[in-house]
């Protein structure tokens, strides 16, 4: 049988390599498994054209709409290098109404001002592989710090969180119940810190029945715990289930995790961003020794209290107040490259608004939309190709096509930005998203794609450098397919290897 099987693969390449590439396409989805296998079953839209000389190589419903997941952010980030430009930068602001008097006394509130920075974290710049480390407090102490040595001894009014740089508008249209809960659906303020979100160590307790033992990171205090996982018998299960309503400040946690097991961590969304980050610089605050006689709490701007939702018309005024501490972001390419690279939703939805607030006046969904829109009609991309709701491809109301992607991939490659916007994508087999896809294939390190992922969903758009030096743009949408993603990804991952033979 092992022969049998090896010299059936053999004729199946033999066949592939002499065939075209939409015929080798075609017997590839034919052979990925039986009827009804997912691969097999699933809904497929492929565009694959020659950059060189603008011929399509191969199609399969170009022209039909696919849930895109992920790869909205490429409209995205897309939108924002060439509307904000490589160079932006956003401000963090600490101001008080007056300045300290001769014994350090702020005689009111401190207002912590967000201006739109995704990178006040532990978060390494310029981007690299592995996870963030370090303190992710570390931007609110440095502001803390600023303050402390204008002289600051005591606050009466408290620490104000302000995010109104953006409007109030945590959550995407079409976003599901459940994504707030998690660190993928955090909500989107304009003053983000370590991403909006918690992580919470759920460790075993020191003895059999024992509560389990929790820890915060960072060490701040934000959730209030109702905790019922038990400890049991080494050996036993580990269950752990936890529950946050929408809008609640409560996390229920239940179950049973055994001695000495390893745990597990929970990284959970903040609920209100900016009363968080208020939180934290007061605990930074008071660590350092000024008095606060005032809570933490958030000041939003709520969409009702704007006349249009897609553009104010002026400038917003500027931040008023006496500062007493600044932290200017790193240029908005390196947080592109962390978007696209490790698919960052906070980050797309982040930088949306702030194309919103630079273009129109206001920083909104529908701000950050309508420009979008105007940036494809630029492109030459028909408006009824394609749906965009929001900023990260969370929303199930996106829909685009294989062409319009191409399209988008095509215009970006012929821009000026051309360098900057390829290095903003995750490259086969060594970074992001596609590190551990195609391997020592031929493929790695000439693939530059953007996935996407949702459930039933998946999507890889982008560029394959082929070994004689010309480029060749791409778009594979998978929808409706019921089983193992990676089965799907791996015939993705094959097509892209066709097109480099």
């Amino acid at each position: 049988m092992r022969g049998r099987g090896a010299a059936l693969a053999l004729a199946m390449a033999l066949q592939l390599s002499a065939a075209s590439l939409p015929e080798r396409i075609e017997k590839l989805l034919a052979a990925s498994g039986p009827v009804g296998a997912p691969a097999r079953a699933a809904f497929w839209g492929i565009q694959i054209v020659d950059l060189g000389t603008g011929k399509t190589l191969c199609e399969l419903n170009p022209n039909r709409f696919f849930v895109p997941a992920s790869n909205t952010k490429l409209f995205t980030t897309a939108l924002a290098l060439t509307r904000l430009g490589p160079d932006f930068t956003f401000q963090t602001l600490v101001v008080a109404d007056s300045p300290p008097d001769a014994e350090g006394r702020i005689r009111g509130a401190l207002r912590l001002v967000g201006g739109g920075d995704p990178n006040l974290s532990a978060r390494a710049i310029p981007y690299h592989m592995g996870p963030a480390t370090g303190n992710p407090l570390a931007a609110i102490e440095d502001l803390a710090e600023q303050v402390v040595a204008r002289g600051v001894k005591r606050i009466d009014g408290g620490i104000i969180g302000d995010d109104t740089w953006y409007l109030w508008q945590p959550y995407g249209e079409d976003w599901a119940i459940d994504d707030p809960q998690f660190e993928y659906g955090a909500p989107v303020s304009a003053l983000t810190v370590n991403d909006n979100a918690v992580t919470l160590a759920i460790r075993p307790g020191a003895r059999d029945g024992d509560p389990a033992a929790l820890a915060w990171n960072p060490p701040l205090e934000y959730y209030r715990v109702d905790n019922r996982i038990r400890t049991v018998a080494a050996g036993g299960e580990r269950s752990v289930h936890f529950r946050r309503d929408p809008g609640g400040f409560e996390v229920r946690l239940w179950g049973s995790i055994p001695l000495r097991d390893h745990g597990e961590d929970l990284v959970l969304a903040i609920e209100d961003p900016a009363l968080y980050a208020a939180q934290a610089l007061s605990q930074a605050l008071e660590e350092r020794g000024v008095s606060i006689g005032g809570g933490a709490t958030a000041l939003h701007a709520f969409p009702n209290e704007t006349p249009d939702l897609t553009q104010a018309a002026a400038p917003p005024t500027a931040v008023s107040g006496v500062e007493l501490a600044r932290r200017v972001s790193a240029p908005l390419i390196e947080d592109l490259r962390i978007t696209d690279k490790v698919s960052q939703n906070l980050h797309a939805e982040l930088a949306l608004r702030a194309v919103g607030r630079a273009r129109r006046n206001l920083g909104s969904l529908e701000a950050g939309v309508a420009e979008i829109k105007t940036f494809l009609a630029e492109a030459g991309i028909d408006p009824e190709a394609y749906n965009l709701a929001d900023g990260s491809g969370l929303a199930r109301l996106n829909l685009v096509t294989p062409a319009t992607v191409v399209k988008l991939l095509r215009y970006m490659y012929a821009s000026p930005a051309r360098d900057n916007w390829i290095s903003l994508l995750p490259v086969g087999g060594q970074d992001g998203t596609l590190s551990a896809r195609f391997g020592e294939s031929a493929v790695a390190g000439r693939v530059r794609a953007k996935t996407g992922t949702l459930a039933h969903v998946s999507a890889l758009s982008g560029y394959v450098q082929r070994p004689e030096g010309g480029w060749v743009a791409f778009s594979i949408l998978v929808n409706n397919y019921n089983g193992r993603a990676a089965e799907v990804r791996g015939v993705m991952d094959r097509i892209c290897a066709l097109i480099m033979e």
